[in-house]
């Protein structure tokens, strides 16, 4: 006996089996042919509509890794901070001095508003002038390299006094990048008191009264 399908692509070749009780070979794969179907049908349906019900994606980065640098001055940024990235970031960052002795590495989406906002300051102000010197002398533009790693220049390496051993933390819309024993040493002079006070001063009250 020879069944078509609907699928007009494959010819089954069946052999029906006349045994009283038993149900035709026939008939059950017409049952299972159609379970498959539909479950593909399903499974359509579900990535269609629920595709875009997705827990929305958080701005900045969260994580702590540490890393190596080489005898260029390379290391490669970790895959951690890598997923987090936006897909507007591309693979240019902005290299630049932090507020302590440490690096901050901006996406280059997260780096245009600040410069653009710098550069609305008022030059005629000392204060501005001796801010955006300071600021931006040293920022340097680099760019992922084929095997996933960033250049760190020499005099920001010295700045930040990185030798081999480093640790990138994440710093909300950016990266610090800290020899790994100043890092330590930061954390191991911080009591839990001391971050106690500096939590209520810094989140306790007026607009950042949020409890944490």
């Amino acid at each position: 006996m020879i069944f078509t399908p609907i699928h007009t692509d494959c010819t089954i070749k069946l052999t029906r089996l006349n045994i009283i009780g038993k149900k035709p070979l026939w008939k059950k794969f017409i049952f299972h042919f159609f379970v498959r179907e539909w479950e593909k049908v399903l499974f359509c349906v579900r990535k269609v509509f629920f595709k875009d019900f997705r827990p929305p994606s958080m701005t900045g980065f969260l994580g702590e890794y540490e890393a190596t640098l080489d005898a260029k001055g390379r290391f490669l940024l970790p895959a951690g901070f890598k997923k987090q990235l936006a897909e507007s970031a591309g693979e240019q960052f902005v290299l630049n001095r932090g507020f302590e002795k440490c690096l901050s590495l901006y996406p280059m989406n997260e780096w245009q508003p600040i410069f653009e906002r710098i550069s609305k300051l008022n030059d005629f102000d000392p204060k501005v002038r001796e801010f955006r010197r300071y600021f931006l002398n040293g920022a340097t533009i680099c760019e992922l390299d084929s095997a996933g790693r960033l250049l760190v220049p020499k005099n920001l390496m010295s700045y930040a006094s990185l030798e081999k051993d480093i640790v990138l933390a994440a710093a909300t819309n950016k990266i610090e990048i800290w020899d790994k024993g100043k890092y330590q040493e930061f954390f191991e002079n911080f009591s839990p008191g001391s971050f106690s006070d500096l939590a209520q001063q810094v989140m306790g009250g007026g607009d950042n009264n949020i409890s944490i």
